[in-house]
C-alpha cells in the first residue's frame, strides 16, 4: 500500500472514528484530505475501493441516517464501541516491542494531516474531541536520514547517501540496498547491501553526511529469506558487554532496559534492582538517561560519572 493511500484510509478512519452523526458522502470529501482532488466521479469510485479496504481490514463501517423517516441520504460512520479493543495485558518482551513500533510511529510523518482532519471536523460542527496527543505523532528519531531509510526500506528502493565511517575525516558517497532500519543500544542503524562492495554492511544513521536520497524503481530491492537485522547490527555495531552496571528501576518502567538486564530483584517498595551489561560507559549513559527519575544508576562510579555529565549537558547546569 503507498503512503499516499495509507495516509487517507487514516483520515478517513480517524473523521469516521470522531463523529457522533452519520457523514454523508459530500461531507467526507470535504473533510477528509486526499479527496479534495479530482472530479465527481473518480472520487466516487476511490471512496467506494477505500470502504471495501477498511472492511477487509476488518474496521467495522458503519452506515444509516440519524431521523426517523430514514429518506435522507445514508451516511458513515465508524462506532467506537465496535472500534475500540478489549483491555489487553501486555507481557515485558511484548511492552518492549511495542515501545519500539511508537518509536517508529512517532517519526511518521501524518501529524500535520491527520492534525488538520480533526480540525476541519470541528469547524464543520462535527462533535470531534481533541485526540490529547494520542493520534497526532511527535518527531522521535532526531537523526535527519531517518525518515528517507525507512521509506526506502518500505518502498524496496535503493539509498544514495554520503557517510563518514568511523575514523575517517571525509564522508564517502554509498549506494545500498536497504533491508531495514534497526535500533540498538540506543542508536538507529540501516542495514543492506552495499552495492559497491558487494556485501553486507550496516550504517549508523548519525554518521550519515547531508540527505539520504532513495533512487531506482519500487519494489527492486528484495530482503534475503531469514535475514536477522537485529542479529547483523549486533555483530557489526554492537560490542559484546564486558562490565555490568547496577541499576534502580521504578516498578513498571523502563521495560527494554529490563529485557537486557541478566537479572532483575526487588529492591524495596516500588522499585527492582537490575544488572546490565555494557561496554562503552557513554553509550550507557546515551541508553539510561532517556528514562530520566525511573532510573538510577548505582555502579560502577565510570558509569555513574558518564550519567552524571550527560545530565549536566541537558539541564546545562552543575549536578552533583
Amino acid at each position: 500500500m503507498s503512503a499516499k493511500k495509507t495516509e487517507r484510509l487514516l483520515n478517513l478512519v480517524i473523521c469516521l472514528l470522531h463523529t457522533r452523526r452519520h457523514l454523508s458522502v459530500q461531507e467526507i470529501r470535504e473533510l477528509v484530505p486526499g479527496y479534495d482532488q479530482g472530479s465527481e466521479d473518480a472520487f466516487r469510485r476511490m471512496f467506494e475501493r477505500d470502504k471495501e479496504e477498511l472492511r477487509d481490514l476488518g474496521i467495522p463501517l458503519e452506515t444509516g441516517t440519524d431521523t426517523a423517516a430514514h429518506d435522507d441520504e445514508l451516511g458513515y460512520r465508524i462506532a467506537r464501541r465496535d472500534y475500540e479493543l478489549p483491555p489487553i495485558s501486555l507481557e515485558p518482551d511484548e511492552a518492549a516491542a511495542l515501545g519500539l513500533a511508537a518509536r517508529l510511529w512517532q517519526s511518521a510523518p501524518l501529524a500535520g494531516a491527520t492534525g488538520s482532519a480533526l480540525l476541519k471536523l470541528r469547524a464543520a460542527g462535527v462533535d470531534a474531541p481533541d485526540s490529547g496527543g494520542a493520534l497526532e505523532p511527535r518527531v522521535g528519531a532526531g537523526e535527519p536520514a531517518f525518515e528517507a531509510c525507512l521509506a526506502a526500506v518500505t518502498e524496496g528502493r535503493s539509498l544514495l547517501f554520503d557517510y563518514r565511517a568511523s575514523g575517517r575525516p571525509t564522508p564517502e558517497q554509498r549506494r545500498v540496498d536497504p533491508w531495514g532500519v534497526v535500533w540498538w543500544h540506543g542508536r538507529w542503524y540501516v542495514v543492506g547491501h552495499d552495492t559497491a562492495r558487494a556485501d553486507v554492511r550496516v550504517f549508523r544513521l548519525s554518521r550519515i553526511v547531508g540527505a539520504a536520497t532513495a533512487v531506482g524503481e519500487a519494489g527492486t530491492v528484495q530482503v534475503p529469506a531469514e535475514t536477522d537485522l537485529r542479529a547483523l547490527v549486533a555483530r557489526t555495531a554492537g560490542e559484546e558487554p564486558s562490565r555490568s552496571a547496577s541499576v534502580r528501576v521504578r516498578a513498571g518502567a523502563a521495560w527494554a532496559l529490563r529485557r537486557e538486564a541478566t537479572s532483575v530483584t526487588p529492591d524495596g517498595e516500588g522499585w527492582d534492582r537490575l544488572e546490565v551489561g555494557y561496554s562503552d560507559p557513554e553509550r550507557f549513559a546515551d541508553r539510561v538517561t532517556g528514562y530520566a527519575a525511573d532510573v538510577v544508576v548505582r555502579g560502577p562510579e565510570e558509569a555513574r560519572e558518564a550519567v552524571v555529565r550527560r545530565l549536566a549537558a541537558l539541564t546545562e547546569e552543575p549536578v552533583s
